[in-house]
C-alpha cells in the first residue's frame, strides 16, 4: 500500500525505522525485533541507507523481506550520493519489480571518512532533483522527504531552509518525515513555517528516545547536532547508570508522543535503532498495546 494512501485514511500514523545490519548474522536478531513490534500495528516501516549508499544491497534485501514475509508496508530510503542517474534508475527498477513502491528520497550523508558531499558526474546534487526524477520516471511510486525542525545543518538561513523544502514538495514529494527532536515546540514551529510557505503535505514527527549516555553524545555529534533541552540533560545527569538513562529517555519520549497525539499531528515516526525495547516501553507507558489505541 502507498504511504500517501495510508496517511489519507489515518488520523495519525505511527511508523518505525530500521537499518540493515552490516553482518548477515545479525539479520535474524533484527527480524526478531521487527516481528516484536508488529502487534503495535504500525502504519509502515522504513529501512535506511548507509553513508554514501554503502548498504544499498542490504537495504533492498531487507525491504523486500519485510514486504514479502510480513503484513507490513515497507519504505526504502534512497540517496543521491555516489550514484549516477542510470544507477538510480536501475535501483528503482529493481524495487518496482520487487513490489516496492514507497521511497524516502534523500541526498544522503557523505561517504565514511569524508565531510563534504561529493558531486557524482551524471548524478543528482540535491534531493529535489531525485524526487523530480522518481516522479517522472516512476509515477506510481510514493515519495517521502526529510524535514529539519531544528534547522538544516547546512542552511543557517531558516527562510532558505523552508524554501528548499518547498522545492522538494513541488517536485512531487507526498509527505515529510522530520529528523529527531526533543522539544515539541520546535516541531510545531516548523509545521507553522511550512504552512506559511504553502507546504500542505503531511508532516510526520521523528522521535528517538535516548537509551544510553553514549547514544546521547552521538546524537549531539550528528550533523548540526541535536538540541538537548536543559531539563533533559539534568535528568540524565542524575541517572546513575544507563539503565536509568533509558528510563529517563523513554519517559521523555513518551511525554513527547502524548503531547503530539493530543495535538493531532499527522504522524509519529520512531527511530528504533534496530531495537524493539524502547518503543515497546513507550507504548506501555502510554497504556496502550497498539497504535490504533493512541488516537
Amino acid at each position: 500500500m502507498l504511504v500517501k494512501d495510508i496517511l489519507a485514511k489515518e488520523k495519525t500514523s505511527f511508523s518505525f525505522e530500521f537499518f540493515p545490519p552490516k553482518k548477515k548474522e545479525n539479520w535474524d536478531n533484527l527480524f526478531f525485533h521487527i516481528k516484536d513490534l508488529m502487534p503495535l500495528k504500525p502504519s509502515y516501516v522504513s529501512v535506511t541507507y548507509g553513508a554514501g549508499g554503502s548498504t544499498r544491497d542490504n537495504t533492498h534485501d531487507l525491504v523486500v523481506k519485510i514486504e514479502k514475509e510480513t503484513d507490513l508496508t515497507a519504505v526504502s530510503h534512497l540517496t543521491c550520493v555516489g550514484f549516477t542517474k542510470d544507477e538510480i534508475k536501475s535501483i528503482l527498477e529493481n524495487y518496482s519489480v520487487s513490489g516496492i513502491e514507497n521511497i524516502l528520497a534523500l541526498r544522503g550523508d557523505p561517504p565514511k571518512g569524508q565531510t563534504e558531499w561529493p558531486e557524482t558526474p551524471g548524478g543528482f546534487k540535491y534531493a529535489s532533483e531525485l524526487v523530480e526524477f522518481i516522479k517522472k520516471s516512476f509515477p506510481q511510486m510514493c515519495i517521502g522527504v526529510a524535514g529539519f525542525p531544528e534547522g538544516h545543518p547546512e542552511t543557517p538561513n531558516r527562510l532558505d531552509e523552508i524554501k528548499y523544502l518547498k522545492e522538494k514538495v513541488d517536485a512531487g514529494a507526498d509527505y515529510i518525515v522530520t529528523q529527531l527532536f526533543f522539544d515539541n515546540r520546535d516541531f510545531y514551529d516548523f509545521c507553522e513555517r511550512c504552512s506559511l510557505e504553502g507546504i500542505n503535505v503531511p508532516i510526520l514527527a521523528g522521535i528517538m528516545p535516548i537509551t544510553t549516555k553514549h547514544g546521547m553524545i552521538r546524537m549531539a555529534e550528528l550533523a548540526g547536532g541535536a538540541r538537548l533541552p536543559a531539563r533533559l540533560l539534568k535528568s540524565i545527569e542524575r541517572a546513575s547508570d544507563d539503565n536509568y538513562v533509558e528510563k529517563v529517555g523513554v519517559h521523555w519520549a513518551t511525554e513527547q508522543v502524548r503531547d503530539l497525539v493530543d495535538h493531532q499531528v499527522r504522524g509519529i515516526h520512531f527511530y528504533t535503532l534496530n531495537s524493539s525495547e524502547a518503543t515497546l516501553k513507550i507504548y506501555e507507558s502510554l497504556g496502550v498495546t497498539s497504535s490504533a489505541q493512541l488516537v
